[in-house]
C-alpha cells in the first residue's frame, strides 16, 4: 500500500482569515474545492444553489486570505475563472485566540459557522436516508455521552480521536478513484467541557 501524502494545512492565526471562513457558504465552497478539485463559480452554483455572481464574491474573499487560488483553465472557454484549494485541511488553535478579543470573536464566529454547516449537512443526510441502501444507513453512527474527565484526560481523548482519524484517512487514501463500493463519508466529532448553564 502506498503511504498517504501528508495533508497540506492552512494554519489560521489571524482574525481576518478566521472571519473570511466564518460564513457557511464560504466553508461549503472551500470543502467542495477540496473534495472535487478545480471548479468555476458556475459549476459550484449547481451544487450550492446560489447565483454564480454571489459565489464569485465569496470565492474572492477566500482567495484574499490565501485559502484558494486561481487554477489553470480546465475547459475550452479560457474566459472562465477556475479556482482550487491551496490546502487539504484548515487548522487553528482556539485557545491561542483567547488573549486577543478580536481573534477570539473571529474564532467563535468561525466555529459557529462550522456547526451550522455540519448541522445542515446532517439534515440533508436525514432527508436522503430513506432512499439510501439499507446497509449504508445501518453502518452510520450517531451518539453522545457525558463523561467525567480531567483536563488532561480530555486532551488525551482528543489525541486518541486524532490518531483514529489518521488511521482511517490512510484507509480512505488507499481506495482507487472510481471504486463503486466507495462513497464520501463525513466524520465529525466533538469533545468539550459542557457549559454550566442548562
Amino acid at each position: 500500500m502506498t503511504p498517504r501524502v501528508p495533508d497540506r494545512r492552512a494554519e489560521l492565526t489571524d482574525a481576518a482569515s478566521l472571519r473570511a471562513l466564518a460564513h457557511p457558504t464560504r466553508l461549503r465552497l472551500l470543502g467542495l474545492l477540496r473534495e472535487r478539485g478545480p471548479q468555476t463559480a458556475a459549476l459550484l452554483a449547481d451544487v450550492v444553489d446560489e447565483a454564480p455572481g454571489t459565489l464569485s464574491y465569496h470565492l474572492g474573499k477566500l482567495a484574499a486570505v490565501g485559502l484558494i487560488e486561481q487554477a489553470d483553465a480546465q475547459g475550452p472557454d479560457r474566459r472562465e475563472r477556475w479556482w482550487r484549494a491551496t490546502s487539504d485541511l484548515t487548522a487553528w488553535e482556539p485557545a491561542d485566540m483567547l488573549d486577543d478579543p478580536e481573534r477570539a470573536s473571529a474564532s467563535t464566529a468561525f466555529q459557529r459557522s462550522i456547526a451550522q454547516v455540519l448541522a445542515a449537512q446532517y439534515g440533508r443526510y436525514l432527508d436522503e436516508a430513506p432512499s439510501l441502501p439499507r446497509e449504508w444507513v445501518a453502518a452510520a453512527a450517531l451518539g453522545d455521552r457525558t463523561l467525567r474527565l480531567t483536563v488532561d484526560e480530555l486532551a488525551a481523548l482528543r489525541d486518541e480521536l486524532e490518531g483514529l482519524t489518521e488511521r482511517w484517512l490512510d484507509v480512505s487514501a488507499a481506495h482507487e478513484p472510481g471504486d463503486p463500493a466507495v462513497e464520501h463519508v463525513t466524520w465529525a466529532h466533538q469533545a468539550y467541557r459542557r457549559p454550566t448553564a442548562p
